[in-house]
């Protein structure tokens, strides 16, 4: 499950590039997927809604086993 979520981190990654931003899976347990935020992204007010609806909604997509995805320091 681990590279499946990788190869969907990968799909997105370039449109947070394109914004100073980036994404770096950290773990997959249980359905839970941990990520760090990354360049712009952290420490962005908006970086919640980026991370639940954009990066959360396409790894479930991509992934329906995935019930959330958490950002970790």
């Amino acid at each position: 499950m681990k590279e499946s979520v990788q190869t969907a981190i990968d799909k997105i990654r370039p449109m947070l590039q394109r914004d100073g931003g980036d994404v770096e899976l950290v773990s997959v347990e249980e359905g839970v997927v941990k990520v760090r935020l990354q360049g712009a992204c952290k420490g962005c007010p908006m970086s919640q809604m980026t991370l639940k609806n954009g990066i959360e909604k396409f790894i479930k997509q991509e992934v329906p086993e995935i019930d959330r995805v958490e950002s970790v320091d």
